[in-house]
C-alpha cells in the first residue's frame, strides 16, 4: 500500500513543473491580451482627444494625476506577492508540524501495540501453566 501511494504522489510531484509552466503561459497570455486591448483603447483615446483640440498641458497633468493610483496598484501587487510568500511559509510550517505529530503518534501507537502484544503473550503463558 505504501508503495502504491508513494508512486501516485511521485507522479503528481513530477508534474508540478509542467503544471506551473502551463499556468504561467496561460497567465502571461492573459496579461498580454489585456495589455494589447488597453493599448488599442489608448490609441483610440488619443485620436479622440486630438480631434477635440484639448490643450496638451491638461493631458500631461491628467497623466501625472493618473500616476498616483498606478503606483498604488504596483505597491499592492508587491504586498500581495509578499503576503502569498508568508502564507505559503505558514502552510509549510503547519504541514511540517503535523508531520512531526503523526510520527510521534505512530511511535506511540507502535509502542502500545508492542506492549499489548507482550501482555497478551504473557496472559496466554499464564493460562497454559
Amino acid at each position: 500500500m505504501k508503495n502504491n501511494s508513494s508512486q501516485i504522489i511521485q507522479k503528481l510531484e513530477s508534474q508540478i513543473p509542467s503544471r506551473v509552466q502551463q499556468y504561467s503561459d496561460l497567465y502571461s497570455t492573459y496579461l498580454y491580451t489585456l495589455d494589447d486591448a488597453i493599448g488599442s483603447c489608448c490609441v483610440s483615446e488619443k485620436e479622440f482627444f486630438d480631434k477635440l483640440n484639448i490643450d496638451q498641458n491638461i493631458l500631461k497633468t491628467f497623466q501625472k494625476l493618473a500616476q498616483t493610483p498606478t503606483q498604488s496598484y504596483l505597491d499592492q501587487i508587491d504586498m500581495y506577492a509578499k503576503y502569498g510568500q508568508e502564507i505559503t511559509q505558514i502552510q509549510i510550517s503547519g504541514l511540517k508540524t503535523y508531520d512531526n505529530f503523526l510520527h510521534i503518534m505512530m511511535e506511540s501507537y507502535a509502542t502500545a501495540l508492542s506492549q499489548f502484544s507482550n501482555f497478551t503473550s504473557s496472559q496466554k503463558n499464564q493460562v497454559k501453566n
